[in-house]
């Protein structure tokens, strides 16, 4: 291994074996982690032998060649931490002790890659399996070591601690220790530290700090998993010994953790499942001891291991109720962040899981009729559109409205509304008079589209003669198919729009929204996505204007130079770049902030998804400025959408919330663009946008941040940021 090669491992490396720490509480928080480590060394040989034992598990898997993400994120190496912390704390340290320490490492690491394969086949986490068993089979293997001694180490805790910290640490232990609390409360500290196998109250206090600072919802999950416990016990007159010898009661504070809000988005369904869940943890605690106590083995974490797999297995066939408790689908390693990222995504793309469909026209069209109509579109035929083309006066035909020519929607271009293959095709009935109709075909002349399995558009009374596709061709979107007539049931020239399953004509409907759209309303523009246009609404597509899109279309390995001047006198610059991650997800690099912004476009908006890195940056405030944006440009449209809960808030504002999150959410951050002006009206360029960003605690404003766009023929020129009466104003010049 050259030294390029070590230190491009060195940083990962220790951020793999700080993470071993935290992932016993599903956490990667730098500081739990630094807290956690210094915890196992109130007992220097455990902590020791805890150490070494991550760091022979994440060097072997290192150079035999495993993810090394994995590995950075203590995947591999957590378990070998609790082995190697029971061992310390149970043999005394010798060279045969440390042979022994790596090898149960390298066992734990094998049988942790074993487990990922067998359980991880179901989607199911391996959890702390691999400890439980290496565990196991060291203590029974070690019987046969002679040279092994047992420690006996925990008599003298005083000693000890004045080793370790002098007078001050053993000051420190005796009033912790001394602390007049409740019993259920000494107990409920001693479980914390029994994860690491540290039996004082010390270092669960230390732990549950470090738990707080971490996630408020984990503090408070730990507490309702054991005090239901502890509760349960004395009402059913259970053994209390279970919670206090050992403290094994530690196994519902982590089945409480991992239920209530990591595995599951916190909620009051995964705080109810919690408290339904602590008989089910006793049960198997009660009875897991009986059977290990004939070897002479502690059931450690097995309670806390098998019930949380069961659930999440239990969960994989549920037909109904899947909100009740949802399961996380991307993991952040902190209940608050799953939780204010899944209600933030569900806002905001909840209904973007619906295949998108546009308009089936070009232009401003009015919903004549829609679902549930007064003459049609009833019963399982209610959830479809008729659409016509209404002038300035509120009229949708000229001169006297007798023949079908004077109507504005006649022979219009019908387009399909998503791309698909031709189903069927009517072409043969005959046009009507004007206010006549055929109900023998009352659909007239038809097209059926098939866009996915169960999933068909169908456009109906369509000119004779004008249908440009046939049976089995394949049509993108917004292809022009045919045009609109008058034939069927059908007394005035109109196009009528509908989704169904199934590729009949006929079919029922089904109740399906447009993806994106613009509504019309007396000169005030308001963008719709993922909704169903209402009754007697004009409607039209986006339609894109090219400075807007090559503004905010970004292609991986464009480059942007920003000059960044602040209130006039302070100058610097920086470079952005377009990036793509292995899972094909593209963001904006800052190389100085080593800052990630995530966005995607799907071709009529651009999104920005998720951030990661400084918040202090330019970055994070362009990509709040730019959080959504339309690819059209209509004057005075207002685009408005919200953030994740927790982008703003302040400390305090953020205590209060996390505590309450799984039950209420009082604070708001939102998002509003509006489209000001377009100078250049014939080159469709220089626009001006301006996006304001509110952070609101209830309804108070505790924060608010304008940001002005000047967008020209070459897309993104400049913008300007003010924010707390400072003005922060940015050229660009990008690159490809």
């Amino acid at each position: 291994m050259n030294f390029n090669k070590l230190t491009r491992l060195f940083p990962s490396f220790i951020t793999g074996t700080l993470n071993s720490y935290t992932q016993i509480f599903f956490s990667d928080s730098r500081i739990f982690s630094i807290i956690l480590l210094a915890v196992t060394f109130f007992d220097f040989w455990a902590g020791f032998s805890g150490l070494m034992a991550v760091v022979v598990t994440n060097f072997i898997a290192y150079l035999i060649g495993f993810n090394t993400f994995k590995i950075k994120k203590g995947y591999y190496g957590f378990n070998s931490l609790l082995v190697g912390l029971g061992l310390g704390v149970f043999y005394q340290p010798g060279a045969e002790y440390f042979i022994v320490l790596a090898s149960a490492s390298a066992l734990t690491l094998f049988l942790t890659l074993w487990l990922e394969g067998v359980i991880g086949k179901y989607a199911l986490p391996y959890m702390s399996m691999s400890f439980l068993l290496g565990t196991w089979l060291v203590s029974l293997a070690s019987r046969q070591f002679t040279s092994l001694e047992i420690s006996e180490r925990g008599i003298y805790m005083t000693n000890e601690m004045f080793e370790l910290g002098g007078k001050q640490m053993v000051d420190t232990y005796n009033l912790m220790s001394d602390l007049d609390i409740w019993d259920s409360v000494r107990i409920y500290f001693k479980s914390l530290g029994a994860i690491f196998f540290q039996y004082h109250l010390f270092a669960g206090i230390l732990i549950a700090v470090g738990l707080i600072i971490h996630s408020r919802i984990a503090f408070m999950l730990s507490l309702v998993g054991f005090f239901s416990a502890y509760i349960f016990y004395q009402f059913i007159g259970a053994n209390m010994h279970e919670l206090s010898y050992s403290y094994i009661g530690f196994n519902f504070i982590l089945t409480s953790i991992a239920i209530g809000g990591f595995f599951i988005i916190p909620s009051r369904w995964s705080f109810l499942w919690v408290i339904l869940l602590t008989p089910l943890i006793s049960i198997l605690l009660t009875s897991t001891q009986a059977f290990f106590s004939i070897f002479q083995l502690s059931v450690y974490s097995l309670p806390f291991n098998l019930i949380v797999l069961i659930f999440l297995y239990s969960l994989k066939f549920r037909e109904r109720f899947f909100d009740k408790p949802e399961l996380v689908v991307y993991q952040q390693y902190s209940p608050e962040k799953n939780l204010y990222s899944h209600v933030n995504y569900k806002a905001r793309f909840g209904k973007a899981l619906y295949f998108p469909f546009i308009l089936p026209f070009w232009g401003e069209w009015k919903v004549t009729q829609s679902h549930n109509g007064k003459l049609t579109h009833q019963g399982d035929w209610r959830h479809a559109w008729d659409f016509e083309i209404m002038d300035e006066d509120g009229l949708t035909y000229s001169r006297d409205g007798n023949n079908r020519e004077d109507y504005h929607a006649f022979n219009k271009p019908v387009i399909a509304p998503a791309g698909g293959i031709v189903e069927e095709v009517v072409d043969d009935v005959e046009e009507n008079e004007i206010g006549n109709v055929e109900l023998e075909y009352n659909w007239g002349n038809t097209i059926i589209l098939r866009h996915a399995d169960q999933l068909y558009s169908k456009l109906s009374h369509l000119k004779k003669g004008s249908i440009k596709v046939k049976a089995g061709d394949v049509v993108k979107k917004g292809q022009i198919l045919a045009n609109c007539g008058n034939t069927g049931r059908s007394p005035v020239p109109h196009i009528h729009f509908q989704i169904q399953a199934t590729p009949y004509i006929g079919s029922r409907t089904l109740d399906y929204p447009i993806s994106h759209y613009i509504r019309h309303k007396e000169g005030v523009f308001e963008l719709k996505s993922y909704e169903t246009p209402e009754n007697s609404i004009v409607v039209s597509n986006v339609s894109k204007n090219s400075s807007l899109e090559k503004a905010f279309h970004f292609i991986p390995g464009q480059k942007f130079a920003l000059n960044v001047t602040q209130d006039q006198d302070k100058s610097y610059t920086l470079d952005w770049e377009v990036q793509i991650d292995a899972l094909n997800n593209t963001y904006l690099y800052c190389e100085k902030t080593k800052s990630l912004a995530y966005f995607k476009n799907d071709g009529d908006i651009h999104y920005f998804t998720h951030f990661d890195g400084d918040r202090s940056s330019l970055l994070f405030r362009f990509y709040l400025s730019a959080y959504k944006v339309m690819m059209g440009f209509y004057r005075n449209l207002h685009v408005n959408d919200q953030y994740p809960v927790n982008t703003f808030n302040n400390f305090l504002v953020a205590l209060v919330q996390d505590c309450l999150a799984p039950f209420v959410l009082f604070s708001s951050s939102e998002y509003n663009l509006r489209y000001l002006g377009m100078d250049d009206v014939v080159m469709q360029t220089n626009i001006r946008l301006q996006s304001t960003i509110t952070a609101k605690f209830g309804r108070r404003i505790m924060k608010s941040m304008t940001t002005d766009f000047l967008i020209g023929p070459h897309g993104l020129e400049k913008f300007i940021i003010n924010e707390n009466e400072q003005t922060t104003q940015v050229n660009l010049e990008s690159s490809q």
